[in-house]
């Protein structure tokens, strides 16, 4: 049996928790998906009211913190994929940020 592209569905978010330890988005398949909050600098460095200060974006393909400027798509999360900014851009977004 095959599937053409047509045919596939792309899973999208409709609920985002950031805690300490973890971001957990509920897709509309019925999954639920944690990820190490490490593994998104910004939202790791981010305060309490940053962290839940989220829009969906692209009608649930992706997760926007504006006050981070961090972006997310399921995609990525459900590929596994972490953040790819370097230190030296994390430095320096920190550094703006005074910590």
């Amino acid at each position: 049996m095959s599937t053409s592209a047509s045919e596939l569905v792309r899973p999208r978010a409709l609920d985002v928790a950031v805690t300490d330890e973890n971001l957990v988005v509920t897709l509309n398949d019925g999954r639920v998906i944690s990820v190490p909050v490490t593994w998104y600098p910004r939202l790791e460095h981010a305060t309490p009211t940053e962290k839940q200060a989220w829009e969906l974006i692209g009608a649930g393909l992706g997760i926007h913190w504006a006050a981070v400027d961090e972006d997310i798509s399921v995609e990525a999360l459900l590929a596994g994929k972490r953040s790819n900014e370097s230190d030296a851009s994390l430095r320096r977004w920190l550094s703006q940020r005074g910590a």
